[in-house]
């Protein structure tokens, strides 16, 4: 009975130790070293200090968008209310949403509402999907906009953050101009009559007003070139322009010295 415990115990240590051998040229191998950076968890011989941390903060995709230390008070929920990553949150909502609204929509004057309908009555989950997308639009308009009045009264605009600041108005502005853009897709009354409004007001900008006009409207009439337009404003367009000045906020809230403004 003893020896049988002993040879357990004998070759449970020659696969740990056959394991540790696997494990130490693994991570002594160049394709390893190729993968993980100095300073990684998964280097060999990592040991926990403060240099080390920081080569993890700095070499990782996702925890580079954050600053290696952050103020005590910036990570309280009740300091920023999680409004500018519910903002994100919310954005990449939309578009898992949006995409698969898509599959079922047709940009013309004569399917659009055809399609909305048949979306909410005859698709699985198709309503949920679009009150989710309808919704989800509503409260990034929300959350973008108290996140904007946060920063202002936090004083979080001020140097060396003004052009992020910048950055985050015209955020602000594409979220209404998505938020305007997907109002008018279902194209029924409410569209049409949004369209026209909101066209005659361009219409009436200086110097090239008219131009502007015609240009969204895709001719002199509103019909299906003005929501083919106005289609390829919402799903492409804004939401690539979009991304871009989101990538730079993050670059800029992560140089600029993280998440919190001035006390």
């Amino acid at each position: 009975m003893a020896r049988s415990i002993q040879d357990k115990m004998s070759l449970a240590e020659r696969m740990s130790s056959g394991a540790a051998q696997v494990t130490d040229y693994v991570q002594s191998s160049q394709a390893w070293s190729s993968i993980f950076r100095p300073g990684s968890v998964f280097r060999k011989g990592y040991t926990d200090s403060p240099r080390n941390r920081s080569y993890v903060i700095m070499n990782s995709v996702l925890y580079h968008l954050h600053p290696v230390k952050v103020k005590r008070h910036a990570v309280k929920v009740s300091y920023t209310l999680c409004l500018g990553g519910l903002s994100f949150f919310l954005f990449i909502l939309l578009t898992i949403t949006g995409i698969f609204l898509m599959f079922f929509y047709r940009p013309t004057a004569a399917a659009a509402w055809g399609d909305i309908e048949t979306l909410q009555t005859q698709i699985a989950f198709g309503l949920l999907v679009r009150n989710m997308h309808r919704w989800g639009a509503h409260l990034m308009v929300i959350s973008v906009f108290l996140h904007m009045a946060r920063v202002f009264y936090h004083g979080a605009y001020k140097a060396p953050r003004e052009f992020n600041w910048v950055i985050g108005v015209n955020l602000l502005q594409f979220t209404l101009l998505l938020s305007f853009t997907g109002y008018l897709l279902p194209w029924d009354q409410l569209a049409l009559w949004a369209v026209t409004v909101g066209t005659n007001m361009m219409g009436y900008t200086p110097v090239l007003g008219p131009q502007v006009k015609f240009v969204l409207l895709g001719g002199q009439v509103i019909g299906t070139n003005t929501l083919l337009r106005w289609y390829v404003l919402h799903v492409l367009l804004l939401p690539f322009v979009t991304v871009i000045f989101m990538a730079i906020h993050f670059w800029r809230v992560r140089k600029d010295g993280g998440i919190s403004g001035p006390l």
